[in-house]
């Protein structure tokens, strides 16, 4: 490759990430423009989710762990990124249908933006969840700066996730509903109300976080917020491995299925 491709390769690739986040904020202010409280809902729809949870675990069947409602922010915090990401990517393509009739744009741009917009709201409600840890005695440490590569690990599982949803439910419709399931029974394997340490089958504790990467972020986000530990290094890789293989498949498939992809959709 010359001087002049590698050129146009940077050209192209800086196109497409100014067209990916004009895209994504396009879609931030005109979801604020929908709704009375506006950007106030990034936060507060979330911590709704978590206040359900809190009543039901902790008030209704007296749930005796300490620190319950931090253990559940931070469990339920990180779930509801990777679930509203990825099933919003899944109906990218459909509402984007008019734009995608009139441009010929690359078209895993459309659940990227989605992808991307689901970043831009997570920020400030990590920003919620550290003041409030902070507030109730969880001191910061060393260990947090951990936080980096679990948040880029669940970037990257969160796009290779998002773009084989769209994938999905571009081929068949049904598929919209097999995902709201599938996000229902992450929900309740991933260990976000309970402890996974509370198995005690060594072996099932193993195949449940090789099996269930979304697990594996859960206890590590808890593992360096609230306990100040570091991470296990290996699983975190084993995730981050999975996520990059998939996200590669993922690229691969949407070059090779452009024009697919767009007759599937506008003949629908």
């Amino acid at each position: 490759m010359n001087a002049y491709e590698i050129r146009d390769v940077l050209l192209n690739l800086a196109q497409f990430s100014t067209l990916l986040n004009t895209l994504a904020c396009l879609r931030l202010r005109a979801e604020s423009r929908r709704y009375f409280l506006g950007y106030l809902w990034w936060i507060l729809e979330p911590l709704l989710y978590v206040l359900v949870f809190y009543v039901v675990f902790e008030k209704l069947l007296q749930g005796r762990k300490s620190d319950y409602l931090a253990f559940l922010m931070v469990g339920k915090l990180t779930f509801v990124w990777f679930s509203k990401s990825v099933s919003q990517a899944g109906n990218s393509f459909e509402t984007n249908k008019g734009l995608m009739a009139q441009l010929n744009l690359p078209k895993a741009l459309f659940p990227l933006s989605v992808i991307l917009e689901g970043a831009y709201r997570q920020v400030p409600v990590f920003g919620f969840l550290l003041i409030f840890l902070i507030g109730n005695g969880f001191d910061p440490n060393v260990q947090w700066f951990w936080l980096f590569p679990l948040i880029l690990t669940q970037g990257m599982l969160i796009i290779g996730c998002g773009l084989a949803s769209a994938l999905m439910v571009c081929l068949q419709r049904d598929f919209k509903f097999l995902i709201q399931l599938g996000m229902v029974f992450l929900l309740f394997m991933s260990g976000i109300f309970w402890d996974i340490k509370d198995i005690r089958d060594d072996q099932l504790l193993n195949c449940l976080l090789i099996l269930n990467p979304l697990a594996t972020l859960v206890d590590a986000f808890r593992q360096v917020l609230m306990h100040g530990t570091a991470p296990d290094l290996t699983r975190i890789c084993w995730v981050l491995v999975q996520s990059l293989l998939l996200v590669l498949v993922m690229c691969f498939l949407y070059y090779r299925l452009q024009f697919w992809i767009a007759n599937r959709v506008l003949s629908r």
